[in-house]
């Protein structure tokens, strides 16, 4: 597996001013080590992540199974190996409310949840303040909390920490956690333009 994905965090910054969706990954030292650039007009989300800016590297790609993406399932694949690593499948109605996300193994099973921190939480952020109310999002694999996700307040750019530092026998494989934070990134940038 590509070293990039053995860190135990990350810092993922959504560019603010773009015609496209650009996603940066820094490592613990602020090191770039991963990049994406989401293409606009797309009918399924098709995202490819590379090892830097300049694209020459692929390491991931996250494909929509489907068009319509409320319900949608999002494939995981390690570009370097041709590997479905795994799946990740929005929760359609229990996110209108609470964002909540099933994480699937590479054959389809379910193992584990990534689910917005609380229903009040949740509401607030929807209902009264906006991005005043940084989201949090908790990823377990069965009943073991393995991830946390957490969008820090800036009023000028979308940043979420991925910190699995809780999971340091990587039950959780990265590449599904960096995917969860590239889709929570699209998703939200997406529902703040609306």
């Amino acid at each position: 597996m590509n070293p990039i994905f053995q860190f135990p965090a990350y810092l993922l910054k959504r560019q603010a001013i773009a015609l496209t969706g650009k996603f940066r990954f820094y490592d613990p030292a602020g090191n770039l080590v991963m990049f994406s650039e989401q293409k606009m007009f797309r009918l399924r989300e098709d995202i490819r992540v590379f090892s830097d800016e300049s694209k020459s590297q692929e390491v991931l790609n996250i494909k929509a199974r489907q068009i319509l993406d409320f319900s949608a399932a999002y494939d995981v694949m390690d570009s370097a190996y041709n590997q479905k690593v795994g799946v990740l499948r929005r929760r359609g109605l229990q996110s209108i409310l609470r964002d909540e996300w099933e994480v699937l193994d590479a054959g389809d099973n379910l193992i584990g949840k990534l689910f917005e921190d609380s229903l009040g939480l949740a509401l607030a952020r929807r209902l009264l303040l906006g991005s005043l109310l940084p989201q949090n999002y908790d990823m377990t694999l069965g009943e073991t909390r393995v991830a946390d996700l957490k969008q820090r307040f800036n009023p000028f750019r979308y940043e979420l920490d991925l910190d699995f530092s809780m999971d340091p026998t990587q039950r959780l494989d990265r590449r599904l956690g960096i995917a969860a934070g590239i889709l929570l990134a699209a998703i939200e940038g997406k529902q703040s333009k609306e």
